[in-house]
């Protein structure tokens, strides 16, 4: 009986996990993960609003891991050795015969003070930080931004900050309170959101024109102090700042021979196997793939990849050849708390839709039909 080992309990992870349990229901699976819980990102947007609570995106995993059969080794890695047939844990080792990384990425925290920013995507409590901030503030000034990681062009997480910007423009006007805050958006890029498309940027633009939103684009960021955001363009005064820096890999990734990127992600191939590496594959934010620049680090392309990994990661302990491949493919809802814009790109065709209460109900739909599997 075969062992297969996977890091993390991302989507990419219990993608993988009943990938290879319905092609491999003998495989023995072992699952590392500080903790046996699922956290559903993409919702993080409506904890702000109250739409959502922090525990209705907390998924208790125990009860899917009995139904899959996979043993829980409840650690943090620390390293790999014997050519990734040992992984190190913070409590003990585990060995296998084939191993998936799907340990998701690691926010860059370099920018200086950026300790004066809220990461909306960081947890569960970031998102609840940014609801309590708001409802503390009776006006003030709102700057909303992200950035990505300078030498990986798809490390970089934009969407939810606009979500986060329409959603909380929408929240202050069903106050009653949206004359007495200015929104900031501010990004290093003069067109943000370039791997949705132009159609999708221009759509995003001229929303925050509508609803009032002023731009600071096209300015390199310097630094964040308590009141203020400064750029290479000027400063301006913020009582709340929330970012989304630039992704790369997990930080253990350092104690190991793995290769990288030179965005610190780990390098894979069409096939997400690791170069170099034997019955290594990786899937999700923490690898670099093959493919366009504009391929998104989100929860559809993880799974997509976990899927691949996993089929590949079989045949080769079958003695095949690994050929399972990914299509690259950015599916988003750009959800502004009423509405959602619909982004559908491939290497084929990009489609945009604009903002209808449609996108909006399709997106929690998409939650709901989701999170069953795991609950």
């Amino acid at each position: 009986m075969h062992r297969i080992t996977l890091i993390g309990a991302s989507f990419a992870a219990l993608t993988a996990v009943q990938r290879i349990r319905a092609l491999a229901p003998a495989t023995e699976i072992t699952l590392i993960a500080p903790r046996p819980e699922f956290l559903f990102y993409p919702s993080l947007i409506w904890i702000p609003s109250g739409l959502r609570r922090g525990e209705d995106l907390r998924i208790d995993l125990r009860a899917f891991l009995l139904r899959q059969g996979v043993r829980f080794h409840q650690a943090s890695v620390t390293g790999l050795t014997e050519g990734g047939r040992r992984v190190l844990t913070d409590a003990g080792s585990v060995d296998n015969d084939g191993l998936i990384v799907a340990a998701g990425g690691r926010f860059l925290k370099r920018l200086p003070g950026i300790e004066h920013a809220l990461i909306p995507c960081a947890s569960i409590e970031a998102a609840e930080a940014i609801r309590d901030r708001l409802q503390a503030l009776s006006s003030g000034v709102i700057a909303l931004g992200f950035a990505g990681n300078p030498h990986e062009p798809t490390a970089v997480r934009g969407g939810p900050m606009f979500e986060f910007l329409f959603g909380i423009d929408a929240l202050l006007r069903q106050q009653g309170r949206r004359d007495r805050f200015k929104l900031v958006f501010f990004s290093p890029a003069e067109q943000p959101g370039q791997r949705m498309g132009a159609p999708a940027v221009a759509k995003l633009l001229k929303r925050m024109a509508e609803r009032g939103v002023e731009t600071r684009l096209g300015r390199k960021m310097v630094r964040f102090e308590a009141d203020k955001v400064v750029t290479e363009g000027g400063e301006f005064a913020a009582d709340l700042i929330l970012f989304m820096p630039g992704l790369t890999g997990p930080a253990w990734l350092e104690q190991t021979e793995l290769p990288r990127s030179p965005g610190g992600m780990i390098q894979a191939d069409a096939q997400c196997r690791v170069p170099g590496w034997e019955r290594v594959y990786v899937a999700g934010d923490a690898g670099s793939f093959p493919g366009p620049d504009w391929m998104p680090k989100q929860a559809h392309m993880a799974d997509l990849q976990a899927r691949a990994a996993a089929a590949n990661l079989l045949a080769e302990l079958a003695g095949k050849t690994p050929t399972a491949t990914f299509k690259t493919k950015l599916i988003c809802i750009v959800d502004m708390l009423e509405r959602g814009m619909l982004v559908w790109r491939t290497p084929e065709r990009l489609i945009t839709l604009p903002p209808t209460r449609f996108g909006h109900l399709a997106k929690r739909f998409y939650e709901w039909w989701y999170l069953r599997q795991y609950r």
